[in-house]
């Protein structure tokens, strides 16, 4: 390629293609500056991504249009005057990045890298290290005779800033490191720390940490921080290191710049090994695959447990994993041939904020909601997001008319995450509530020192009717199979059910009138329901959808009443007494139960055959047989469901945990039970089967 300079460029581009370039360099520069030096971006990754590609487009049609101050020729960043600069030895270069966010992109990485390599169809597929992009902000360890010296972020990749004082203040990161054990095949040197030893790596926050530091600002009354990306670029640039060192951060090496006086080992995967050798924290999340059918699996394996990590990512990275092939691939201009960053599909997008609605949930809460210019963000098309409350809703400042920006990660409901700077073309009002439930017209109030509107409306309202039969024929309520969200509309809309008891008046015939209701669905439903009239106490409690009572709570006061009269008429004093019941949740228990209009719905649903195990209460001096126990449930028991055997094991007063550790008492294992079966047999954890566990129950 021919850069700016040549004498004779291939074409001349056009003056809009000029002009074009020109606005793209300074939006670039612009945005650049915000997200690196500002730690406060306007736009979301994916927008910087797509000016981006555009330009290197542009330059690569009219190689006259590439300049030395082009984005595309540089890493990015740039030195805070507040901090001292320092030069790196080994310039810290970005990798490209693979947008074709599906399987395709690790197949055309490998494509390159063999065509690089002149490699023919039948030779042996390449090994490649994948790891982990974190997202967080790129920092340079320099050690010296095994010693941290000094901290440097990637600043433009030739020059950073020293962030030693606050890097210091990282529990993860060493200070000294350990020495090398006795080298083996492949992995390099042993004994002590070489002489220089400069470790590239991220800096990022958990989200567990970020949720923890938000709470704190908020009990604090100070300001919230948006994501844990820009937090940990703010923390990592605090000019006193005493509020870096209150910020929560970790870190992770992904590899080396300048070393003196240690042979490296052979591959990216033993250098990483080799780190954390050194005591440096390096990802578990990597491996050595073959060809592109191992970089996309590992591509679809991290991509599945994304939203399980505790920390954000947005993509894989691929890197040849022979060290002395990468030299071989070398370098073009800002990027290695023998790396790639493999992007998943954004999770933030903007968007045209196009009105605001408000909905009205089971519990009566009101909620504002977004209605947006549809936009393919976290990999589907989003046309509406929650703003949570009026008070988040002012927060963020956004109005009617503005350009937000769009966050979906996973299965959590899209948010408008704020609006992108820039004045409003003309005067836009802010949103206010409503004072009427735009459903029922019942009055909408919110409760002294709290932040939501709710509708006073109860079953009175409709949108809280239909939530309120989903969520008590959900899943871990009563159950009830085949009662969902369409079957509801007509239930509710065509008047045939106006409170959870008409549920159970159903019959054949008024079901199959139903559109798309045929005798054989509607006879299904009404067996449904006939079958779980047989429930427990929890499950009946959390299924009437009483404010603050989830599933956890509704089992606590089932074990703790084991009568719905004693709960019934409990005094809130009384409802304090249940273990983790505090006085918000007592007072709307109390409240929930002093409705005339719920305590009949309570006796109808009795009366329509619904009934549950009841018992004295934990106050009963007659021990339990399963009291102090923790089992944990694994593979298909031959009788009872996973919930049922749950429910029995709590009510006997045992504990049903998620995985196996030196405290189970014992692991209930069925047909096809898993790694947990495993881990008990390593563990030395008794393992019975259902009859064992109806013994225990028995007490015998």
């Amino acid at each position: 390629m021919s850069d700016a300079t040549d004498p004779d460029p291939p074409s001349v581009p056009p003056a809009a293609a000029q002009a074009r370039a020109a606005w793209l360099r300074a939006e670039l520069a612009h945005h650049a500056h915000r997200y690196y030096v500002l730690d406060a971006p306007e736009i979301p990754d994916a927008e910087y991504d797509r000016l981006f590609r555009e330009l290197q487009q542009l330059e690569a049609r009219y190689p006259g249009l590439r300049s030395a101050d082009s984005p595309t020729r540089r890493v990015g960043g740039a030195v805070l005057a507040a901090f001292a600069p320092v030069r790196h030895a080994v310039p810290m270069l970005s990798i490209q990045t693979e947008t074709d966010t599906t399987a395709g992109g690790a197949v055309a990485f490998d494509a390159r890298v063999r065509r690089e390599l002149g490699l023919s169809d039948d030779a042996p597929p390449v090994a490649y290290a994948a790891e982990l992009k974190f997202d967080g902000l790129a920092i340079n360890l320099r050690y010296v005779d095994g010693v941290l010296v000094q901290a440097a972020t990637r600043g433009d990749g030739e020059t950073g800033e020293d962030v030693t004082q606050n890097i210091r203040t990282i529990g993860q990161i060493p200070l000294r490191l350990l020495p090398l054990p006795p080298a083996g095949e492949g992995r390099g040197e042993g004994g002590p720390a070489p002489a220089v030893l400069e470790v590239r790596g991220e800096v990022y926050m958990r989200r567990d940490d970020f949720e923890r530091l938000n709470a704190r600002q908020r009990e604090l009354g100070q300001k919230t921080f948006i994501n844990p990306r820009n937090t940990a670029a703010g923390a990592v640039r605090q000019l006193d290191p005493a509020i870096a060192a209150q910020r929560p951060l970790s870190f992770s090496a992904y590899g080396v710049g300048e070393v003196v006086g240690w042979t490296l080992p052979g591959s990216h995967a033993q250098l990483l090994d080799a780190l954390s050798a050194f005591g440096l924290p390096v990802s578990a999340d990597r491996a050595v695959v073959q060809g592109p059918a191992g970089l996309v699996r590992f591509h679809d394996d991290i991509e599945a447990r994304r939203d399980q990590l505790p920390f954000d990512i947005d993509g894989v990275v691929y890197k040849v994993d022979e060290l002395a092939v990468q030299q071989r691939l070398g370098f073009k201009s800002r990027e290695p041939r023998w790396a790639v960053a493999h992007k998943f599909p954004a999770q933030e997008q903007m968007t045209l904020l196009r009105d605001i609605e408000v909905q009205v949930g089971r519990t009566g809460k009101l909620t504002p909601v977004a209605k947006l210019e549809p936009v393919f963000v976290g990999g589907t098309t989003v046309s509406n997001a929650t703003l949570h409350n009026l008070f988040e809703l002012r927060r963020k400042g956004v109005r009617i008319g503005d350009t937000v920006i769009v966050r979906r990660a996973g299965d959590v409901i899209p948010e408008v995450v704020g609006r992108v700077p820039g004045a409003r073309a003309a005067y836009v009002s802010n949103f206010r509530m409503p004072r009427t439930c735009p459903v029922c017209g019942s009055a909408v109030l919110r409760e002294k020192g709290g932040i939501d509107h709710r509708c006073t409306g109860g079953l009175f309202c409709a949108a809280q009717r239909k939530q309120a039969l989903l969520h008590f024929a959900g899943r871990r309520a009563m159950d009830i199979e085949g009662l969902g969200d369409k079957l509801v509309d007509q239930l509710v809309d065509g008047g045939l059910i106006r409170t959870l008891p008409d549920l159970y008046m159903l019959g054949i015939a008024q079901l199959s009138a139903l559109e798309r209701m045929a005798d054989k669905s509607a006879a299904n439903l009404v067996a449904a329901l006939d079958k779980r009239k047989h429930t427990t106490l929890a499950r009946f409690l959390y299924g009437l959808g009483i404010r603050h009572v989830g599933e956890a709570t509704a089992r606590d006061l089932a074990h703790h009443f084991g009568a719905i009269e004693r709960l019934m008429d409990a005094s809130v004093e009384q409802l304090l007494e249940v273990d983790d019941v505090g006085p918000v949740v007592a007072q709307s228990i109390r409240t929930f139960f002093d409705q005339p209009h719920n305590r009949e719905v309570v006796e109808q649903l009795r009366a329509a055959g619904i009934t549950w195990p009841e018992h004295e209460g934990s106050a009963d001096i007659t021990p339990k047989p399963l009291a102090g126990k923790t089992l944990v449930l694994t593979g298909t028991l031959p009788a009872l469901t996973r919930d049922e055997a749950k429910a029995l094991i709590e009510a006997a007063g045992g504990k049903v945990a998620g995985s196996v550790s030196k405290k189970t008492h014992c692991v209930v294992a069925g047909a096809e039970a898993g790694s947990k079966l495993d881990k008990a047999r390593e563990l030395g954890v008794e393992v019975i089967d259902e009859a064992g566990l109806r013994a225990l129950l028995r007490g015998t």
